[in-house]
């Protein structure tokens, strides 16, 4: 039986068989509605609006959630059969607290009865996953940017940033947007959600957003219950508040800007290998024309060396960005279980949970 490999984020959960070259087997919304303990569904109207985030601005915080979660992910969508559970490598977000590493180790092994564990940071994967072992990754999830230096397959974590920002955060200013723009309109948060990841895009530089007016092309959308809206300019700005946060009312630099100052904090021997070896990851990553703005606002920075995307494989999956941490979770799977440098029953049963550091780093 292959080994599985779990990614989850704080919107999707990636997990499947450890195939390298075939996308995750499932892909499923890690937000989850609380049903009756009885299981009965006649009269759950006290629940609806009961739901539960298991994983939270990249991190694992409802432990009860996640236990339910995976066990739907491992018996159910992976046939895993009880008694007979296999091994398990889960992506670490960057700079995940040792609690919570081990915790879920703990979780692995003392409930789902696991005979092996791994775990590796999501930055690091996410490079193996475009044939890489050094580079910068640029993570931009739903609730977090992750932008992390790799140097020859390890984290540089002193120059590492994890920026409290990501998808859920421009869902958010995509909504008060179009309050503005339809007041008398109630817009769900599923709605926003959907509005976003069909219409949002970037402007080609600032000078072309600041130009986008009223006259901007725009999107008709019809909601679920028949209104009609129109979206213009609302669209460009959700793109544009990766470049310029002000306009989330954040004071900091944009994210190309993150990047260089980033790896300007690591050896200059490094610079290049780094900055060249870019990779654009999370969801947020393939909003439209978001790629070329980067590409054209990293022409433009004061870095000696400029970053330089790299590009996936043809060999690879199409939307790679989107799970590029599983392909790599599939990948080093292959090498860490065959070679035994995972955590075995017997190495959990002799050392703790404290193991996990000693042996996923």
């Amino acid at each position: 039986m292959e080994a599985a490999v779990v990614d989850p984020g704080s919107k999707l959960l990636k997990a499947g068989p450890a195939i390298p070259d075939q996308a995750p087997s499932m892909i499923i919304p890690t937000h989850m509605k609380r049903m009756p303990e009885d299981g009965s569904v006649t009269d759950n109207s006290q629940f609806e609006d009961v739901t539960v985030d298991p994983v939270v601005r990249g991190f694992i915080k409802d432990w009860d959630a996640m236990e339910d979660l995976l066990h739907h992910v491992l018996y159910t969508g992976l046939g895993w059969e009880i008694g007979n559970e296999g091994q398990i490598l889960f992506t670490d977000p960057l700079s995940t607290p040792k609690a919570i590493r081990e915790q879920l180790v703990q979780l692995m092994f003392e409930t789902f009865n696991i005979s092996g564990f791994y775990a590796s940071e999501q930055a690091v994967l996410s490079l193996y996953a475009v044939g890489r072992i050094s580079g910068c990754t640029v993570d931009i999830g739903h609730g977090k940017i992750d932008i992390a230096p790799v140097i020859e397959g390890a984290v540089h974590h002193i120059a590492s940033r994890r920026l409290e920002i990501g998808g859920i955060d421009l869902t958010r200013l995509l909504a008060q947007e179009l309050g503005k723009s339809h007041p008398m309109v109630n817009i769900s948060t599923a709605d926003v959600e959907k509005i976003k990841e069909l219409y949002t895009c970037c402007a080609e530089d600032e000078l072309a957003y600041s130009k986008i007016g009223d006259s901007c092309q725009l999107e008709t959308h019809t909601l679920p219950d028949g209104q009609v809206i129109t979206i213009g300019k609302e669209r460009y700005t959700v793109g544009e508040a990766l470049f310029r946060p002000q306009i989330l009312g954040l004071d900091m630099q944009g994210i190309v800007e993150q990047l260089v100052q980033t790896i300007s904090t690591v050896s200059s021997d490094n610079h290049r290998q780094l900055l060249e070896n870019t990779v654009l990851c999370g969801g947020t990553s393939s909003m439209t024309g978001f790629e070329e703005r980067f590409q054209k606002e990293a022409s433009l920075c004061s870095s000696a060396v400029r970053p330089a995307l790299v590009k996936a494989p043809e060999y690879m999956p199409e939307n790679l960005s989107l799970y590029s941490a599983w392909i790599g979770g599939a990948i080093l799977a292959k090498v860490v279980f065959p070679q035994n440098q995972h955590i075995t029953k017997a190495d959990y049963d002799e050392n703790g949970p404290s193991i996990v550091h000693r042996k996923c780093f």
